[in-house]
C-alpha cells in the first residue's frame, strides 16, 4: 500500500508553489511588469456598460478602439471574442436628454455608420455604481456564510468522532485552498489575456465550495468508519488506509465531471466561459485538496505538527525532517 500520509509535506509544498504565484499576481499593482491588474473585476463589480457586437466584415480591433476614443470614451476596453464579434466595455453611459439621444444610441449609430455594425446582433448591459458595490458586498457575505455553514455542518456530521471540530476546520481549510487556487489562476489570466471576474464567477466559487466539501466528506466518512473500527490504531495509518479505499471513487467522479466541463468549454459560448473554467479548476483542486490537504491536516494536527509550524525555526526543521522521509 502506498504511503501517502508519509509524503504529506510534499503536497503542502506543491500547493504552496501553485498558490503563491497567484497571490503575488493579485498583490502586484497594475502596470508593474504585467499587462494590467490581476483579478480584473467585471461590470458586475465595477459599474459600467458593455456592448457585445458583431460586424458584417473583418474589423480591426484598433479601429474600434480609435472610434470609441473619438466618441469620448478613451477608457473603452475592446476585445475580440469570436469571428467578427467584439466585446466593448465603457464607463457608465449618460441617459438621453429631452429631445436628444442617449450615449448608447449615439455609439451604436456611429459604429453602424463607420464600421458596418449588424444592429440586430447588438447585446447591451449596464450596471450602476450602487448595484456594483452591493454585488461585491453580497458576494463576500455569501462566501463567508458558506464557509461558516460548512464548518458547522461537518462538525455536527462527525460529532461522534473524537475532536470532531478538527474535521470541520480541515474541510474549511481545504475550501480556502481551492478558492486561493482559483483566484490565483484568474488573476494570472486577467493579466495575460484580460479575463474578468463577474457574478458568474461567484456562482462558480459557491458551486466549487459544495463540490469540494462533498469530496472531502467522502474521504472523512471513510476515516470515521476506520477510526470507529480501530480506535487504538495510529490516525496516520487509518487516514492512509481510508484514502486508498476512497481514492478510486473520488478520481472517477472528478474525471467524469471534468470531461463534461471541458466539452462544454469547447462548444459553449463566451457568456458561460468563466463559470465553466471556475468549475473545471475547482474540480481538480477540490479532489486534490480532499485527499492531499484536508486529510493530511488532520494527521498533522493529531501529531502536534501544527504547533511546531507556528515557530519559524521549528517549522523549517520540521519541514526538512518531513521532506527527508
Amino acid at each position: 500500500m502506498l504511503d501517502i500520509v508519509g509524503k504529506r509535506s510534499w503536497y503542502f509544498l506543491f500547493s504552496f508553489l501553485i498558490i503563491v504565484p497567484g497571490i503575488i499576481s493579485m498583490m502586484i499593482p497594475p502596470g508593474w511588469v504585467t499587462l494590467d491588474s490581476g483579478l480584473r473585476p467585471g461590470i458586475d463589480f465595477t459599474s459600467g456598460a458593455v456592448f457585445n457586437v458583431t460586424f458584417r466584415a473583418d474589423v480591426d480591433e484598433a479601429d474600434i478602439q480609435e472610434r470609441m476614443t473619438e466618441l469620448g470614451h478613451p477608457e473603452a476596453l475592446v476585445q475580440q471574442v469570436g469571428a467578427n464579434n467584439y466585446f466593448i466595455r465603457t464607463d457608465v453611459l449618460e441617459e438621453a436628454q429631452p429631445g436628444g439621444l442617449s450615449e448608447r444610441e449615439i455609439i451604436e449609430r456611429d459604429l453602424e455608420k463607420f464600421l458596418g455594425l449588424e444592429r440586430e446582433r447588438v447585446e447591451f448591459d449596464s450596471v450602476s455604481p450602487i448595484v456594483a458595490s452591493e454585488t461585491v458586498r453580497i458576494a463576500f457575505y455569501a462566501l463567508a456564510a458558506a464557509s461558516v455553514f460548512i464548518l458547522l455542518y461537518v462538525w455536527y456530521a462527525f460529532r461522534r468522532v473524537p475532536k470532531a471540530y478538527r474535521y470541520g476546520v480541515s474541510a474549511v481549510l481545504a475550501l480556502v485552498h481551492d478558492v486561493l487556487v482559483i483566484l490565483g489562476v484568474f488573476s494570472i489570466l486577467g493579466r495575460v489575456i484580460g479575463f474578468e471576474v463577474n457574478s458568474m464567477f461567484i456562482v462558480g466559487l459557491l458551486i466549487v465550495a459544495g463540490y469540494s466539501v462533498n469530496d472531502t466528506i467522502v474521504v472523512f466518512d471513510r476515516i470515521r468508519e476506520n477510526v470507529s473500527r480501530h480506535p487504538d490504531r495510529d490516525l496516520g495509518g487509518l487516514v492512509n488506509l481510508s484514502i486508498m479505499e476512497s481514492m478510486g471513487r473520488s478520481l472517477n467522479t472528478s474525471l467524469t465531471t471534468l470531461f463534461v466541463l471541458i466539452a462544454m468549454l469547447l462548444i459553449g459560448g463566451p457568456s458561460i466561459r468563466e463559470l465553466l473554467l471556475v468549475l473545471a479548476i475547482g474540480a481538480v483542486a477540490g479532489t486534490y485538496s480532499s485527499i492531499f490537504i484536508a486529510s493530511q491536516f488532520l494527521v498533522m494536527w493529531d501529531r502536534g505538527e501544527i504547533r511546531r509550524l507556528g515557530r519559524p525555526a521549528a517549522a523549517v526543521s520540521s519541514l526538512l525532517n518531513l521532506l527527508g522521509k
